[in-house]
Order: structure tokens, then C-alpha cells, then sequence
């Protein structure tokens, strides 16, 4: 998108960096309150109802209330090896500004929901049990799928399952239910549905925004890069010449002396890739 582009130059600076970080803490909070007192999240849902009488602290509060409340052991693998490391590794790969921007609407598209799905119910019935987290995590995982399709995970840490297919199979899923509530007559479920997801539908299927960030684009646009360029690499320090070059990212050591460079045994060719894409690219074939 190119107002997006725009904004970045222009409003770049309120990004917010590590924001996984935050999210994640939040959760922490909302699994802590649901051991200590499940009663307290009453006060804390996105109730349009209640918030229209004047607890607008629940605009902000529900994001509280975490993706899943099973067990702690599965939390904590969910957050600490499943989200964390996909949320950062977003933020890295499409920037800080845009992760914020994808993030905050999500939450702003979830919020308008709330209230459409209450006026559309009479005004008179309580919605808020209904919105929750888990859709807007859902959506970071989409997001990083698009980017990083061929990159493998280990399902129940045994299984190598590629990121393109598990997108695919919670698609399938969430089209599913959306089908169900509407045969059974709850075709209100499936706002709260739409309206978490409604950041990745704008972000990727209206602009193919993430396309941009898939590692063979990015490769193919480095190549292009290099085979124009004199020869000696030159790092975002200004003209000086540098041992490494992340076939990625383009990052060099002059961008951060704190990084580490590795080439693939298993692309064809030199190929150099910083820490961060040494194990999420693309093999070259």
C-alpha cells in the first residue's frame, strides 16, 4: 500500500518496537487474573453495553484477555516459542512501523466490531464474550505464513510442517466455523471472526503488501541490487567496504556490529545471511 509507505515516512517514529513484547506481557496479566480471580475479567471485556454507560477502560483492557486459557505448560509454549519468535521476527521483517499499524488495527477493526455486532443485536444484548485476542494472534500468524511460506515448523515439536500449509489448514478451519454458525442460525459469531481478521484481509489480499517480504522477492531484489552496483560492497555507513552482506535483508556489519554471519552449506552459490535469516530463507536452488 502506498498511503502506508507514506504514513512510514512520515509518522515512522511512533512505532513501537519489541511491541510482541508488550502484547505478550499483557497476556501474562490476563492468564494471571483468570487463576486469581476470574471474576476481575468482568471488568475488563469489550462490552460495548458497559462502555457506552461510561467504562471506556474497556477499550484497552480486553487485550488482556489472552489467545487460549489452557493449561499453563501449553501458555507458555504457545507464547514463549510460538508467538514471541513469530511476532518478532515480523517486526524485523516488514518494520517496526508497519507491525505497530497491523497490530493497533487489528484491535481497532475488533473494537468496531463489538459495537456493530451490539447496535445490530438491538442494543440491548451483551456481546463482549464473544471478542477475544485469539483471531488477532491468529492474524500475526498469517502474516508471517505469507512471508516466510516454505520456512518449516515442528509440529508438536516432532512433525516438519511447512508455514504456507498450517496457514491453509486454520483458513480451512476458520471458514468452517464461520459456515457452522451461519447454518445454525448465529450468523452474529462470525463478525468477531471478520472484523480480528479484517487487518490481514486489507493488509495482504487488497495490496499483496507481504508479497513484497517474501524471501525469494527479497532475494531476487538483492541480486538485482548487487549486479548493478561498482564493484566492492558498500554498508549503510557510507562507502566503506564491508566483509558481509545478509543476501536478505542487505544488512551488513556497519548496520549493527553485534551481528553474525553464516553462509548456507545448502544453497547453490555464496550465500551470506545474517543470524536473523540464516534459518528462515529460501534455499537457493
Amino acid at each position: 500500500m502506498k498511503f502506508i509507505d507514506k504514513w512510514e515516512r512520515k509518522y515512522g517514529r511512533f512505532g513501537i518496537p519489541n511491541l510482541t513484547v508488550y502484547i505478550i506481557v499483557c497476556y501474562v496479566i490476563g492468564y494471571a487474573l483468570t487463576i486469581i480471580n476470574p471474576s476481575l475479567l468482568n471488568w475488563l471485556s469489550l462490552e460495548p453495553a458497559y462502555i457506552l454507560r461510561g467504562q471506556i477502560w474497556r477499550l484497552v483492557t480486553w487485550v488482556l484477555y489472552p489467545p487460549s486459557t489452557a493449561g499453563v505448560l501449553w501458555f507458555a509454549i504457545a507464547v514463549l516459542f510460538f508467538y514471541y519468535p513469530i511476532g518478532t521476527s515480523l517486526e524485523r521483517t516488514i518494520g517496526t512501523f508497519k507491525y505497530t499499524l497491523y497490530i493497533f488495527s487489528g484491535i481497532l477493526f475488533t473494537i468496531i466490531g463489538a459495537f456493530i455486532l451490539y447496535f445490530l443485536l438491538g442494543g440491548n444484548v451483551l456481546v463482549g464474550s464473544v471478542f477475544s485476542t485469539y483471531y488477532i494472534s491468529l492474524s500475526t500468524f498469517l502474516a508471517y505464513a505469507m512471508c516466510y511460506p516454505d520456512m518449516s515448523v515442528l509440529l508438536m515439536f516432532i512433525i516438519p510442517v511447512k508455514m504456507k500449509w498450517m496457514a491453509v489448514f486454520y483458513v480451512v478451519i476458520v471458514a468452517y466455523e464461520m459456515i457452522q454458525y451461519i447454518m445454525a442460525g448465529a450468523w452474529y459469531l462470525v463478525i468477531p471472526i471478520v472484523a480480528s481478521l479484517l487487518n490481514f484481509i486489507i493488509f495482504y489480499f487488497g495490496s499483496k503488501d507481504f508479497s513484497r517480504y517474501n524471501p525469494k522477492e527479497v532475494h531476487r531484489r538483492n541480486e538485482f541490487r548487487r549486479a548493478m552496483e561498482p564493484r566492492g560492497r558498500t554498508g549503510s555507513g557510507g562507502g566503506a567496504l564491508t566483509k558481509h552482506k545478509c543476501a536478505i535483508c542487505g544488512r551488513t556489519e556497519l548496520d549493527d556490529p553485534n551481528l553474525e554471519f553464516r553462509f548456507c552449506s545448502r544453497c547453490n552459490g555464496n550465500y551470506e545471511y545474517c543470524q536473523d535469516h540464516l534459518f528462515t530463507h529460501t534455499h537457493v536452488k
